[in-house]
């Protein structure tokens, strides 16, 4: 797990000093070491996590003057031993033990279709310095990211959009239609487009070619159809729910791979419960597993310590509870903010900050549940779309935090345009080959909402420590075979139930039949104090009325009565106005 970035001069040769300030936004992704290297008119940057291959022989960018390629990458490669052995009986001659040099010779090998071999999570850009094309390439589910910028006949990519902020010449006007995506789907803002109309990002599963001339070519890789398959019909329930279990196993197994200590975050829930299990039924002993628990706020908890001990105990694992009051809250909010590769309005950023700071501290490389929910129909509006004849509102009417009338209400009247989100939702059920209205919904979750919040968020929050996190649930072969059963078997029973069922083999059943929770932070939730003091300040200060993103009647009344106007998904208005305003006062845009 690293930090890329780098600058393609399409007339001239690259600029170092753009390169190296954006290295220096990205070290806390990569700060075991950093690299540059150019050719005329390339320029690569990169910052180090020491994961696999710990020794010199794995610094990027890597270069092979025998092939003529340069890389850098960011991510892991799982099955990068298997792909080495086969390339080696290829011929090909290995000076490291990384999955760098993998994705170098792999796509010397099979070109830009070495994607489709690799298991895993990657960003990566490729050098061809005989024909001078440049190849960008992100990860089927994006869980690893990749932000562009484009000013005359320059190109410039990285890690996270603050890098190319700080690298300079870049528009940081507010995008209209992002900002009503921001404002609808809660902070999620679709690839291509950013909050800033200078930034944008490469979608998942794609593939960038550009050419010297500045000519390009974008090509999708891969894509998810959600719904049964016709042979698929002889699959009884419990084929399902060995299949599951199968395949979730593999796809946890495949993420210890490493040369440093690995562990789990373990939250209590479901998700990170089956992870740890696996892990004892695959013969792991001493796992490092952690939790983190904040105050409680107008009658919410702050944490789940009760069922994180019991699977704990239940697998004898090195266990740490991290124990946060709101004071150390509020302390780390300005840099949980200022972390965020865009703004994030989720409570839990600042819980997985700070629990990745603690993490950090004994192991390198985490495993997390993130994208259960959205892969096996977890969420409470997935059983109220089952069998719906309308799913473009009925799902408006479940997720989106503002209708376009609110928006109206909400934000400054230069910015609202069409009615962006709901348009886009439209579309999207229009285009999706998947059938039902469920199946359409979790395909639309799985490719937007969950890329772009918990995916991003967990990616950001981790990085700013030094640490590396690991999404089992979104194996890209477990998510193909979660999108083929029946959507009955992942909603009934208030949804995940076939997951339910099948952890049942492995999990403690208190654990399994426990009401739904969350990452809690009852402090951003229910706004309180100093945390309102906080807020106002951000909205009040001088560059925030000056901005004027917000209708300050609207800002006023949210104000005024912060726990009546919590969003469908029972979230807070008031602090996802003030995120968007603290983020751009924390980048200084």
């Amino acid at each position: 797990m690293c930090g890329i970035c780098g600058e393609i001069s399409f007339g001239g040769a690259a600029d170092p000093g753009a390169v190296r300030a954006m290295m220096a936004v990205l070290s806390p992704r990569g700060p075991d070491g950093s690299g540059l290297h150019g050719q005329g008119p390339v320029m690569f940057g990169h910052c180090r996590l020491k994961i696999i291959d710990l020794s010199e022989a794995g610094q990027q960018p890597m270069v092979d003057p025998e092939l003529g390629l340069t890389v850098v990458f960011n991510g892991c490669i799982y099955n990068y031993q298997e792909l080495r052995a086969e390339l080696e009986g290829k011929g090909y001659r290995f000076f490291s033990t990384s999955d760098t040099e993998v994705v170098l010779k792999g796509y010397h090998a099979w070109g830009k279709d070495c994607v489709k071999r690799f298991l895993g999570m990657f960003a990566f850009a490729v050098h061809e310095r005989d024909s001078g094309r440049v190849v960008l390439a992100r990860d089927r589910l994006g869980i690893k990211p990749l932000y562009f910028s484009e000013s005359g006949k320059r190109f410039r990519f990285a890690s996270s959009l603050p890098a190319l902020l700080a690298a300079g010449d870049v528009d940081t006007s507010i995008d209209g239609e992002a900002l009503h995506h921001y404002m609808s789907w809660h902070a999620g803002v679709p690839a291509p487009l950013t909050i800033l109309k200078g930034v944008r990002k490469i979608h998942p599963a794609t593939i960038l070619t550009l050419e010297p001339d500045g000519t390009r070519k974008k090509e999708t890789y891969w894509s998810l159809t959600v719904g049964p398959r016709a042979e698929d019909r002889g699959m009884s329930e419990a084929d399902w729910r060995e299949a599951v279990l199968d395949s979730l196993g593999v796809a946890v197994a495949r993420r210890q791979i490493a040369d440093v200590p690995t562990g789990v975050l373990l939250s209590g829930g479901l998700d990170s419960s089956i992870i740890v299990a696996l892990l004892a039924r695959n013969g792991q002993k001493g796992l490092k597993t952690f939790s983190v628990g904040f105050d409680a706020v107008n009658g919410v908890e702050g944490d789940e310590f009760k069922y994180s001990d019991i699977i704990a105990q239940e697998f004898d694992t090195d266990h740490a509870k991290l124990v946060v009051d709101g004071s150390k809250t509020l302390e780390a909010l300005p840099l949980a903010i200022h972390a965020m590769a865009e703004p994030q309005m989720s409570h839990d950023a600042v819980a997985f900050l700070l629990l990745s700071q603690e993490v950090a501290k004994h192991v390198k490389v985490i495993q997390s549940g993130q994208g259960a929910d959205e892969v096996f129909g977890g969420y409470h509006w997935y059983p109220k779309l089952m069998g719906s004849t309308d799913p473009v509102a009925d799902y408006a009417r479940a997720y989106h935090d503002r209708d376009h009338a609110e928006m109206r209400e909400a934000l400054s009247p230069d910015l609202i345009g069409a009615d962006y989100s709901r348009d886009y939702l439209a579309r999207f059920f229009a285009d999706s080959k998947s059938a039902g209205a469920i199946d359409k919904t979790l395909e639309l979750d799985q490719q937007i909402m969950l890329v772009d919040d918990p995916v991003k968020r967990v990616d950001n929050m981790t990085m700013a420590c030094g640490l590396e996190a690991r999404v089992p649930f979104l194996d890209h072969e477990l998510v193909e075979l979660a999108a083929r059963i029946p959507a009955e078997l992942k909603v009934r029973d208030g949804g995940k139930y076939i997951l339910k069922e099948a952890a049942r083999q492995v999990v403690p059943a208190a654990v399994i039949d426990r009401p739904k929770g969350y990452f809690p932070v009852p402090a951003l939730k229910h706004i309180r104090g100093p945390f309102m003091d906080f807020v106002r300040d951000v909205l009040d200060k001088p560059v925030a009325r000056e901005r004027g993103l917000f209708n300050r009647a609207y800002v006023d009344k949210l104000l005024a009565d912060p726990d009546g106007t919590l969003t469908p998904k029972g979230n807070s208005k008031l602090w996802q106005v003030a995120l968007l305003e603290a983020w751009l006062q924390s980048h200084g845009v």
